[in-house]
């Protein structure tokens, strides 16, 4: 295990608010399939689907407690959005998961570190690892402290691009520019590699099989970027 891994485990366990007593589940939860040859070899396969299970619970049960006169129907509204692939991949790229994510290097090539579907997996395999680790309320702790900004928003998610620009103009800049960097695939599956900048300055990338879902991911990323720096 290099020291570059053991820092970004560090750190990721700052994050989350908890020092694991076995990071052998941490560590698990961070490998992807591609690691091994043969991709047959420990992965977050297993524990994401405990995760998807812890996550759920939580938020649903947080949801219920906070809105006592919220119908079934708005509830199950709120949930879906607040633990679907798009916000766990949000919430990976801040708690900084996609730094210690280990992937085979073909896989880390094409950009898999900013892929939603790994973002999201490996957000739900760590919280899964912090409740094979420490338990439920622990578990639970971590995953209300992460997700309180969303939860404060009646659990839906807002448009990053727009979340991404209010930012930048109440620090006095500029709306920021999208700019496409690559497209490749072809035409009935293409792939698009989106960069968003502010003046000279890149702020991140995303990818997406659409325009739109690339020009989202690279504002999700911008932000969670911006937000690291100023809690660093």
């Amino acid at each position: 295990m290099g020291d570059r891994f053991d820092v970004a485990l560090d750190d990721l366990e700052r994050r989350l608010g908890h020092q694991f007593a076995n990071r052998t589940f941490l560590i698990e939860a961070l490998n992807h399939a591609s690691v091994h040859a043969n991709g047959r070899g420990p992965n977050y396969q297993r524990l994401e689907f405990v995760g998807d299970r812890v996550l759920g619970l939580t938020i649903a049960a947080e949801l219920y407690r906070r809105d006592p006169r919220a119908d079934e129907g708005d509830l199950a509204r709120r949930l879906n959005a607040l633990v679907r692939k798009e916000t766990c991949a949000d919430r990976a790229l801040t708690l900084g998961i996609d730094k210690a994510l280990r992937l085979g290097a073909a896989e880390a090539q094409a950009g898999g570190r900013r892929k939603t579907a790994i973002l999201a997996d490996a957000c739900e395999a760590v919280l899964a690892a912090v409740f094979l680790d420490a338990g439920f309320a622990v578990a639970e702790r971590t995953i209300l402290a992460a997700w309180e900004p969303l939860l404060g928003d009646d659990g839906v998610e807002r448009d990053a691009k727009t979340s991404l620009q209010e930012h930048l103009q109440a620090e006095g800049g500029r709306p920021p520019l999208y700019r496409l960097k690559a497209r490749s695939g072809p035409d009935h599956a293409p792939h698009f590699v989106i960069e968003v900048v502010d003046g000279d300055r890149v702020l991140a990338e995303g990818e997406g099989g659409s325009k739109r879902e690339a020009e989202q991911n690279a504002a999700r990323a911008a932000l969670a970027r911006l937000t690291q720096r100023e809690h660093s």
